[in-house]
């Protein structure tokens, strides 16, 4: 049953399950949902990179941080549909595309996004960007251009968000997912783990995520990569058995939704890869890169999916 009433107690119980019925349970509701061993392959590109004016405490690309990312800017269409094209030969049904913007501005840099979006469905991909905040007319220009999806992530919990992020506001960030979904946008929203929270504030964030209705799209839940020269260089890695609770936790409560195994894959081992694929998770980015940090290589991931009889999910509504 898809609820969208849960409590934070409730979300914690949950969570706090032995892992091995955690585990159990979300692989129910995940076959009764999705029934089979497929996954969503999605490619990532930072389409402009470095230059952010954000505090957010976990990213290379603030320009307050000295993290060796340097400014570059917006790409131009026709490199971007060449790397497009290269994932999708590579096996990508999603390509996603990321800009490192406070929020977007009309003009010339938001019109050749939005050709980017064209040429992308022009391939028959479906097509996302992350682009910080939006307004509702701009969301309905994408919509309008063909997007299908976009990412804006709560990161934490509201009462953990202010320790993370000081130039954004949570509600500001709620604001820009309505406005997403009135514009018939799918939604991707998630968090990230390692950051310091407690358990409660993981939790917190999810239950959040729940109460949205419809519930997210995509759901990506993130391991911090600690970049050298950001706030959160030094924090402790997050385990393998904290991102399979989330993960877990994340498919029960949201049971139609796209969990996605996301930023940290390069620092799991295939058998932590397999733990949180059976707890859930059937989206992943592919490729060497994710925006500006490492992330498992190509044939290392067809290797790990072949041999675990994991197979690429068809984009929705496109063939390529």
């Amino acid at each position: 049953m898809v609820r969208h009433d849960w409590t934070l107690a409730e979300v914690r119980e949950i969570h706090d399950l032995p892992l091995l019925d955690l585990v159990h349970r979300a692989q129910g509701v995940h076959r009764e949902h999705f029934g089979d061993n497929r996954v969503q392959l999605c490619s990532l590109l930072s389409v402009k990179t470095g230059g952010c004016p954000e505090d957010c405490a976990y990213c290379p690309q603030a320009a307050r941080y000295h993290t060796g990312v340097h400014a570059e800017p917006l790409m131009e269409v026709g490199d971007v549909l060449a790397a497009a094209r290269k994932a999708r030969e590579a096996g990508a049904t999603r390509f996603c595309m990321g800009a490192a913007w406070r929020e977007v501005k009309d003009g010339p840099l938001f019109d050749r996004v939005l050709e980017m979006v064209r040429g992308v469905k022009r391939l028959g991909m479906e097509a996302c960007c992350t682009l910080g905040m939006l307004t509702a007319e701009q969301a309905g220009r994408l919509k309008e251009a063909g997007l299908d999806a976009y990412n804006h992530n709560l990161d934490t919990s509201r009462e953990k968000y202010g320790e993370i992020i000081t130039t954004r506001t949570y509600d500001e960030r709620l604001r820009t997912l309505e406005n997403v979904r009135r514009a018939g946008i799918s939604v991707c929203c998630g968090g990230i783990l390692g950051m310091g929270e407690s358990v409660d504030d993981r939790c917190e964030m999810l239950r959040t995520l729940a109460a949205q209705n419809p519930h997210p799209e995509s759901v990506p839940i993130n391991m911090l990569v600690a970049v050298a020269g950001t706030p959160l260089a030094t924090r402790p890695p997050v385990s393998t058995m904290e991102m399979v609770r989330a993960i877990a936790t994340a498919r029960i409560l949201m049971p139609r939704a796209m969990v996605r195994l996301s930023a940290g894959r390069q620092q799991m081992s295939e058998e932590a890869q397999l733990l949180c694929m059976m707890a859930g998770a059937n989206s992943v980015f592919f490729g060497e890169k994710l925006l500006t940090t490492g992330n498992p290589a190509y044939a290392q991931d067809m290797a790990l999916f072949d041999a675990a009889g994991i197979a690429a999910l068809e984009p929705r509504g496109a063939g390529l």
